[in-house]
């Protein structure tokens, strides 16, 4: 933690020197010419009083200039939050070298790894100009968090400690400070996620959707008009920073919904108050507006060979690569590929809590799990499907990782028919019928339904030579697809044996990042759906969990949370690794296989070689998408009003 502090102080005063030099200078920060109308109108402020008093500098390679439009495509209104993502304005957010570092925030301290004191930008503003200031951060935790007509379960998991909530003080207008009796090793990690904790809100527009604030008749009749059947249903939607559905809702993000989903086009325009600028200057983000056009997913990679994106990563996979470079020809962009960070591109998921007995008994038994990943042939899925450019072996952290052990990625992903065949039998499973498939002890044939989302024929070849090597160990396949909810919503029920989907997120951990993707934490783990509710809930749902390994899993990653350095986080982490290693609850196939990326011609700062990360990184929003920018400006969908 003292090596985070360092890097935070380190960071922030690098921050504070640059804008402290443009500070010196009356006048020398550059507006946006999209806002230059509303200026003469006397409709906007000029960009120094928009501006906090120091504001965030963002350095880069290649300054640009501002207008333009970034066009992307996207599947589902909903993906409106996925700019949430990109965006990534946090209080606090990693840096390219995963350091955490100020970003919202001016500063932060941190005393013993439990004592966190955050320091906000004087004169920063949300995009409709109202202050950011601290009485944001204690309406969410006095109003919001703490306030059971919003937040039934009570705050969110990451703001408990042992079961004990912090201690939360109001220093100043620009200070707050929260204090745990114990180190709290997830928050920092939380406050710079994808899909980050938010420990604020926009109070001055979201108290009129509060009970404790708002006139009870207006309340009475909003809460009617919206047909939610609450005021706390109502604030609730309403006030969802991530979901970004609401063009209402002030943001600090450098670019604010205008069209309300859902919507064919999905239309954001710069905020007009937001908090950085380059060495220039000139008010980020470079590019006016950014527009999601919605189409079906399939058809992505078709409409983005022909041009009809500036940058496309998303619902593009590795087998579009081939057709993309293809289409690179045509000189309309550049296709680069980048390194995915996630655990195995694609992983199967024993359900360990599935509701069919005699499959569950069978998934559970650590030498079935080893023998279906011996029972696959990682270098011939290679091969056939990643042309060899991928890293087989088990569904686990990458070799760019610090932590990372050459074990992990080996142990049981080796090709051996034989050892996994051994295994079967060991278990008792020697009974087969007619076609040579083994018997479950109920006398069924071992016909294993692999449940899927269906979205990649990537998958679907993967499976297939699973299928025929499994075979070879006496074990049938049937691939059962569904849409990406039932496919969930099976899992969560028990009602799958086993799914396909994206290995662990995070390949590329550092000690100090948690490890709870290795250890029961959520219902959203496939291996352990219901004992991840058990603990999301506090044991109101979902089932304890009752297998030894699994629950030291547990232990440890208790453990690491109460860690107060980074040697014990790192120790922890190994035996958490080694562990998940040795009980394979996830059988990976190949990882790294490289993220086609499409980069319209005429854009700049975005890099060649990347990472693909979801988290951490958020995929774009390592890179800054405010510091993007277009050679040519190109003419800007119209909407309906720049400001709020």
């Amino acid at each position: 933690m003292k090596r985070m502090l360092l890097q935070a102080l380190v960071a922030t005063t690098l921050m504070l020197s640059s804008s402290a030099a443009f500070a010196a200078e009356a006048g020398s920060y550059v507006s946006p010419a999209y806002f230059a109308k509303d200026e003469a109108a006397g409709e906007l402020p000029p960009v120094t009083e928009r501006l906090p008093e120091n504001p965030a500098v963002a350095s880069m390679n290649d300054l640009g200039h501002q207008g333009g439009e970034l066009r992307m495509l996207m599947a589902s209104p909903k993906d409106s939050r996925i700019l949430t993502a990109y965006s990534y304005s946090r209080l606090v957010g990693y840096d390219r070298d995963y350091k955490i570092v100020p970003d919202l925030l001016e500063s932060f301290d941190v005393e013993e790894g439990r004592i966190f004191t955050l320091h906000l930008r004087k004169g920063h503003k949300w995009s409709n100009g109202k202050a950011f200031t601290t009485e944001d951060f204690r309406f969410w935790w006095e109003d919001m968090a703490n306030n059971t007509e919003l937040m039934p379960a009570g705050p969110p998991k990451t703001m408990m400690v042992d079961g004990q909530a912090p201690k939360f003080e109001v220093i100043d207008d620009t200070t707050v400070r929260y204090s745990w009796q114990k180190p709290n090793t997830e928050f920092l990690p939380a406050l710079a996620a994808a899909g980050p904790l938010y420990i604020y809100a926009p109070s001055k527009y979201l108290k009129k959707f509060h009970a404790k604030y708002a006139d009870a008749a207006e309340l009475e009749a909003a809460v009617k008009d919206s047909g939610q059947p609450s005021w706390g249903a109502l604030l609730n939607r309403r006030g969802n920073l991530y979901r970004n559905d609401n063009p209402k809702l002030p943001t600090l993000d450098p670019w604010v919904l205008r069209i309300k989903p859902p919507a064919d086009r999905l239309v954001f325009v710069r905020n007009p108050y937001y908090h950085r600028v380059d060495t220039q200057g000139q008010q980020l983000p470079y590019l006016d507006q950014v527009v999601f056009d919605v189409t079906e997913s399939k058809l992505i990679p078709a409409k983005a060979g022909a041009g009809e994106t500036d940058l496309q990563a998303r619902y593009i996979r590795f087998d579009n690569y081939t057709f993309l470079k293809q289409a690179e020809k045509k000189g309309r962009f550049s296709l680069h590929l980048w390194d995915d960070s996630r655990g195995s591109n694609f992983a199967l998921y024993p359900n360990l809590n599935c509701n069919d007995e005699a499959w569950r008994a069978v998934n559970r038994d650590v030498r079935f799990r080893r023998a279906l990943s011996l029972g696959i042939d990682r270098h011939e899925i290679n091969q056939a499907i990643y042309y060899g450019l991928g890293k087989e072996g088990a569904n686990t952290i990458q070799a760019l990782s610090p932590l990372f052990k050459p074990h992990y990625q080996k142990a049981w992903s080796s090709y051996d028919a034989s050892t996994a065949n051994r295994l079967l039998d060991e278990m008792g499973l020697t009974a087969r019928d007619d076609d040579g498939f083994r018997l479950l002890p109920d006398g069924r044939r071992m016909t294993i339904i692999i449940d899927t989302a269906g979205e990649s024929t990537e998958e679907s070849d993967i499976l297939e030579l699973i299928k025929d090597t499994w075979r070879e160990i006496g074990i049938d396949m049937f691939v059962k697809p569904s849409q990406r909810e039932v496919f969930r919503d099976r899992v969560f029920a028990g009602d799958s044996i086993m799914s396909v989907f994206f290995g662990v997120d995070n390949g590329l951990p550092t000690a100090d990042m948690s490890p709870q993707e290795f250890a029961p934490f959520t219902q959203q783990q496939l291996m352990w759906p219901k004992w991840g509710q058990y603990l999301e809930t506090g044991g109101m749902n979902g089932t304890e969990i009752d297998m030894p390994e699994a629950k030291k899993l547990e232990g440890l990653l208790m453990d690491w949370r109460a860690s107060p350095d980074t040697a014990g986080r790192t120790a922890i982490w190994g035996d958490m690794l080694q562990l998940w290693s040795e009980q394979v609850y996830s059988i990976g196939t190949v990882a790294n296989i490289p993220q086609p990326v499409v980069v319209a011609k005429g854009m700049h700062n975005i890099p060649d070689k990347g990472i693909w990360s979801w988290e951490p990184g958020a995929h774009f929003g390592l890179y800054k998408p405010d510091t993007f920018w277009q050679d040519t400006a190109k003419e800007l969908s119209p909407v309906e009003s720049r400001l709020q």
